[in-house]
């Protein structure tokens, strides 16, 4: 028997939502994808997310899960990425659940991104410490253990020789500096020799645009952790803020 939950997946850019089959992480009907309203402000934010759940004509007792650009803690906004900084120290579930008129679950998102791949991608049934890493404008992370999210990791934020990892390491750096894969594979190696070193984990993913041409720089990686490719791609947020509003079996 299938198990209805709503995905939001706010962006920089976009704002994706679907309707999900949170046993079989497929999508039921429909997957809406509006931009991001410029400047980013709360306001303007909540309403269009409001727009999405009204299209998908969901019932009210139906779980959402929002997945945002940042750390939360208990509902609070910590950072803010490429919007408005107002969401810095923002209380923003109890905000969305006073603007949305029902009750939502705010999640980081990568956080959201790694726990889709655990329970619907690469990494089904997998067990032990997954790290999923995105290599995007930055480096987003999520662990997750035997199943079970371990929040806010922001492992791209580590300082490794000096600096911030995702300012060498994310797939914006190598656009940036123009270097080639193999160039860029090194700075990876050193970056994931080094989450290795601190967390031994069972398995990393890698996921963002870039891991479409994953066989252009993880094979140039040596690991003792075998590292694979994400496979869910940009449904990947809104497909694991769908499962984790909808809380476990």
């Amino acid at each position: 028997m299938s198990r209805l939950s709503i995905g939001i997946d706010i962006g920089g850019t976009g704002i994706k939502g679907g309707l999900v089959d949170v046993e079989s992480g497929e999508f039921v009907g429909e997957r809406i994808r509006v931009l991001t309203p410029e400047g980013g402000e709360p306001e303007d934010i909540a309403t269009v997310t409001r727009d999405i759940i009204e299209q998908l004509d969901a019932p009210l007792t139906t779980p959402v899960g929002v997945a945002f650009p940042s750390a939360i803690r208990h509902g609070v906004t910590m950072l803010a990425a490429n919007i408005s900084q107002r969401w810095i120290g923002f209380e923003a579930e109890q905000f969305f659940e006073n603007a949305l008129e029902r009750e939502i679950h705010f999640i980081n998102d990568a956080d959201a991104a790694g726990f889709a791949e655990v329970k619907f991608g690469a990494a089904r049934d997998r067990d032990g410490l997954v790290i999923m890493t995105t290599l995007g404008t930055g480096i987003g992370s999520a662990l997750i253990y035997n199943g079970v999210l371990i929040p806010n990791s922001e492992l791209g934020h580590l300082e490794i020789d000096g600096v911030d990892a995702e300012t060498r390491a994310s797939a914006v750096a190598r656009e940036r500096e123009g270097i080639s894969y193999a160039e860029w594979a090194v700075r990876l190696q050193r970056y994931y020799s080094h989450v290795e070193m601190l967390f031994s984990p069972d398995l990393f993913l890698v996921g963002g645009g870039v891991s479409k041409s994953h066989e252009q720089f993880l094979p140039l990686l040596d690991l003792r952790t075998p590292i694979i490719p994400a496979t869910l791609f940009n449904r990947a947020g809104t497909l694991g803020a769908a499962a984790l509003a909808a809380g476990p079996n």
